[in-house]
């Protein structure tokens, strides 16, 4: 039997579990189940008062990862300087992309996801779903650009929309 590849994450370090967003490595703990002693990474995130327990041979397994370097932040910032890219496929098939690059875990599939649905004031209308997934793909983007930059989310919140408004082109007053 060959002993998969396992990640080495130390109490108290941020992370990023692909379904649910940033988290943090509360503790390290081996727990039996079925007759067989695991050792479980315990994450905490406390935003959504939930906690993970995650065995740690698996971690690589289910896309867990460390935070993202300042170089993949930046790169997350341009792509939400770019041109939002909305196919012409029905909404259904539109919305399950993006949950699909939601739940990725990758970060610069996440700002894809903002760029491409964020609306300015005087765009239509978004529609609740639309809304929902724009919410949840700018809250992951959010919590980690701030988890890099030392926790502040309130700063990370606006540093992401003055990119997206940077984007907005005023159409002059005729």
């Amino acid at each position: 039997m060959t002993k998969s590849k396992k990640l080495d994450f130390r109490m108290g370090e941020f992370v990023v579990y692909p379904a649910h967003g940033v988290g943090q490595i509360a503790r390290v703990e081996e727990q039996e189940i079925a007759g067989t002693t695991l050792e479980l990474y315990v994450i905490a995130f406390d935003k959504d008062k939930m906690t993970l327990r995650v065995p740690t041979h698996k971690a690589i397994e289910i896309g867990m990862r460390a935070l993202s370097s300042p170089d993949v932040i930046a790169h997350a910032m341009k792509t939400l300087k770019g041109k939002a890219k909305v196919k012409r496929a029905m909404w259904s098939r539109r919305a399950q992309e993006y949950e699909q690059k939601i739940n990725s875990g990758d970060l610069i599939a996440i700002a894809e996801v903002v760029r491409d649905l964020h609306r300015t004031d005087d765009q239509r209308e978004q529609s609740y779903s639309e809304r929902q997934l724009y919410e949840a793909a700018l809250e992951r983007l959010t919590r980690e650009v701030a988890a890099v930059a030392g926790g502040d989310e309130l700063a990370a919140a606006k540093q992401i929309g003055d990119v997206l408004d940077s984007r907005v082109v005023p159409v002059p007053v005729q």
